[in-house]
C-alpha cells in the first residue's frame, strides 16, 4: 500500500540518505515529505541506530513507517518499547495492538522474523490471560492457551511452554493434566528457563522423586532473574527443610551438573 508520511528533523535527513532518490521537488520549508520509499527494511534500520544512539523519538517515528509498511520487526519493537515505558508512555493496549498484529503473521519456523512473532504470541496470551484493565482487552485464559500452544509447538518458545506447563498444572484455562504439564514444563526446563526448572523440581519432589526435584530448584534458583528469586527461594528452601542430609548433598551436585551441562 502507497503512504504519504511527513518527516522532520534529524530523521528526514537520514531518511533521504537510505531511501536514495525520491522524485521531484519534495521538500517544503523545514519539511520533507517522503512518497515511494525504497525499502522499509531501511527506516527500520535506521530506527535501530536511533534507538541504539538513544534518540528514542527518532527511532518511534521511524519504526511507525516501517510498520505502517509492513515491516515486522518495527512492529515488535513498538509493542516492546510501548509495554515497558521505553521511550514512550507505557500504555498496555498499545502494546497489545501492535503484538496482535505480530502474531497474526504465519511465518515459517527458522525464517527471519519467527522470534518475533514467537515472542508476541506469547506477550498476547499473557494479557489475555489477566486482562488489561481499563481497556477492551478481558481475561480470557482459555484463549491465551491457545495462544501459548502455537508459540509453544509452532517455534518450540521455551516461555510458552513454561505458560501451558503452569497452566495445565492449575488447569487455568481449561481441565487440570499433570502429565501435559510435566511434558511442557520438560521442554522448557531443558532450554534453561529457570521458571520451568523450578516448577517441574516442586512436581518431582512432591511425586517422590526427591533428589531430581531439589537439584532443578537449586539450578533455578542460580540462573532465575530478580524477580523469580524470591518465589523460587520459597519453594527450594522449604523442600530442603524436609530433605534427608544425604539426599541434599546428592541434589547440590547434580545441581551443579545441570549447571555446567544441562539437563541432557
Amino acid at each position: 500500500m502507497r503512504i504519504s508520511k511527513q518527516i522532520t528533523g534529524g530523521f528526514a535527513a537520514a531518511a533521504l540518505v537510505l531511501m536514495g532518490p525520491i522524485g521531484p521537488a519534495l521538500a517544503l520549508d523545514e519539511n520533507v515529505v517522503v512518497q515511494q520509499p525504497r525499502s522499509p527494511w531501511d527506516v527500520f534500520r535506521f530506527g535501530f541506530s536511533a534507538y541504539k544512539s538513544g534518540k528514542k523519538e527518532e527511532a518511534v517515528e521511524a519504526y511507525r513507517y516501517a510498520a505502517e509498511n509492513g515491516q515486522v520487526g518495527a512492529s515488535w519493537k513498538l509493542a516492546r518499547m510501548y509495554a515497558e515505558g521505553d521511550g514512550v508512555a507505557r500504555n498496555d493496549y498499545e502494546a497489545f495492538k501492535f503484538f496482535s498484529e505480530v502474531a497474526q503473521q504465519d511465518v515459517r519456523p527458522g525464517s527471519r522474523d519467527e522470534s518475533y512473532v514467537s515472542d508476541a504470541l506469547v506477550a498476547v496470551g499473557r494479557y489475555l490471560k489477566t486482562g488489561i484493565p481499563g481497556s477492551p482487552v478481558e481475561a480470557n485464559p482459555a484463549a491465551a492457551q491457545q495462544y501459548f500452544m502455537r508459540a509453544a509447538a509452532a517455534y518450540r518458545n521455551a516461555s510458552a511452554q513454561y505458560e501451558l506447563g503452569h497452566m495445565f498444572l492449575t488447569g487455568e484455562g481449561g481441565t487440570q493434566n499433570v502429565q501435559q504439564a510435566a511434558r511442557w514444563l520438560q521442554l522448557s526446563a531443558e532450554k534453561g528457563h529457570a521458571g520451568a526448572q523450578a516448577t517441574l523440581g516442586n512436581l518431582l519432589f512432591h511425586s517422590g522423586k526427591v533428589v531430581r526435584g531439589l537439584a532443578l530448584m537449586t539450578a533455578a534458583l542460580e540462573r532465575a532473574a530478580p524477580a523469580d528469586v524470591p518465589w523460587i527461594r520459597a519453594m527450594q528452601e522449604e523442600a530442603f527443610a524436609v530433605a534427608a542430609e544425604s539426599d541434599r548433598r546428592t541434589a547440590i551436585a547434580l545441581a551443579e551438573d545441570y549447571l555446567s551441562n544441562g539437563m541432557e
